[in-house]
């Protein structure tokens, strides 16, 4: 990697919460023994990243209750009923908040929808050490969240190590380029561009289209934030996009399998 800058922890909101997620990981270090016996008896996931392997692109349909931009979206959300409707209406594979204080999320949220619907699940958390992503194994997730920004690059290293070894997928989340660079040096499988800054929660969906685009076309690469109707799937789609993964607008929707079916069935573009 030529050039990278020096990397400096994250401000703003993302720095707020990595400290919170910094704090839950401690505290769940003492159910280590535990989380190490629930992950060796687990059965065997569906696979995340082959599951968003196809001709059209992939909707990972987000379970979201509220989000520090939105505030509350769907505050009285069945996880698992959410997760049902999703899967009914074509969804590739289910994204589950746990994050408690921003997001309203919980372990028991992922182990719903793990109960409720055969699709890969994605854990979407701010993993800041290996213990979360043991207690992900152990609760029956395909795949957890590891974002670039909130991560220092050896912390990135020790955190895709450790997702190796209990064979647990990643989506890799990315802002800049940067931070593809970092991703790309982990040998990520599935990269996630965030039009949202997590610092400051503004959102920049052109600078998303040109990342996605230098996404290298072995990796699979999933467009995140601002994803609403079906016009946003096709706009990722042209920049390059083989997945979305959309929370909020399917979060809030009366109809959340409806919802969903607006959105799948658009062809992918692939990318150079």
């Amino acid at each position: 990697m030529q050039g990278l800058r020096s990397w400096t922890p994250p401000g703003g909101t993302l720095g707020s919460i990595v400290g919170e997620a910094l704090q839950r990981a401690e505290a769940l270090r003492a159910r280590t023994a535990e989380l190490e016996d629930r992950a060796r008896s687990i059965a065997p996931p569906a696979g995340f990243a082959s599951a968003l392997r196809r001709a059209d692109v992939a909707v990972i349909a987000e379970v979201k209750r509220r989000s520090p931009s939105k505030g509350w979206i769907n505050p009285g959300i069945s996880a698992g009923g959410q997760a049902s409707a999703y899967q009914a209406g074509g969804a590739s594979a289910i994204s589950i908040l746990t994050e408690p204080r921003h997001f309203g999320g919980s372990m028991d949220d992922l182990a719903s929808v793990r109960d409720a619907v055969q699709l890969p699940v994605l854990r979407k958390d701010f993993h800041v050490d290996p213990v979360q992503l043991l207690e992900a194994k152990a609760a029956g997730a395909s795949a957890a969240l590891l974002i670039v920004r909130a991560l220092s690059p050896d912390q990135l290293v020790r955190m895709a190590d450790a997702a190796a070894r209990l064979e647990l997928e990643c989506l890799v989340e990315v802002r800049d380029t940067e931070e593809l660079e970092r991703a790309l040096a982990i040998a990520a499988a599935v990269i996630g561009v965030n039009s949202r800054n997590l610092e400051t929660l503004a959102v920049d969906p052109a600078a998303a289209d040109r990342l996605i685009a230098q996404v290298p076309s072995a990796v699979l690469a999933v467009a995140e934030s601002g994803v609403a109707a079906r016009g946003d799937v096709e706009r990722a789609a042209r920049a390059g996009a083989d997945a979305v993964l959309v929370g909020s607008a399917i979060s809030a929707s009366a109809d959340p399998a409806a919802a969903v079916s607006a959105l799948v069935g658009v062809a992918r573009s692939g990318r150079a």
